[in-house]
């Protein structure tokens, strides 16, 4: 069943009555967020469908690999939403894709308006490189490059 995005929803929501709930959910359970749909059931499974390993994920992220596994596994919580956007980047998940992710893991979704999200926007649809190449368009820009754990430069 195809994913319905939020405004399709809405609709659907708009003509359901209340004794139709149970049915609304069950036929859109796959557009729903639920601990099922979760954040790290959705990345694993479209790291599966991309045929990449998580290690090859943590490595081209420049996250550290227990860190990773452990935020993946759902053990950690990041704050950060650039170490979300690094791991969606070295999965070469699309832009689609990883606003997907960022919603399923609670945060807010890349927003045109803002100069660095479009920037980082445009990255995401044209993969320029590696995250070091991201960060070094991002730093000509005269903007904060994506940020791993921790504080860096």
């Amino acid at each position: 069943m195809q994913e319905k995005d939020t405004n399709e929803l809405e609709k659907v929501l708009g003509k359901t009555h209340l004794s139709d709930y149970d049915s609304y959910v069950q036929n859109n359970k796959d557009s729903m967020l639920s601990d099922s749909n979760s954040f790290s059931s959705y990345v694993k499974g479209k790291l599966s469908e991309k045929g990449i390993t998580q290690q090859t994920v943590f490595l081209k992220a420049d996250v550290p690999e227990r860190y990773g596994y452990k935020l993946l596994s759902g053990e950690k919580h990041t704050k950060q939403r650039d170490v979300i956007l690094r791991i969606c980047y070295a999965a070469d998940f699309t832009l689609q894709e990883t606003q997907r992710a960022l919603k399923k893991y609670g945060m807010a979704e890349l927003y045109a308006k803002y100069e660095r999200d479009a920037l980082v926007m445009i990255a995401f649809n044209e993969k320029p490189g590696s995250i070091i190449e991201v960060n070094t368009m991002l730093k000509e820009h005269g903007l904060a490059p994506l940020r791993t754990s921790g504080v860096q430069d």
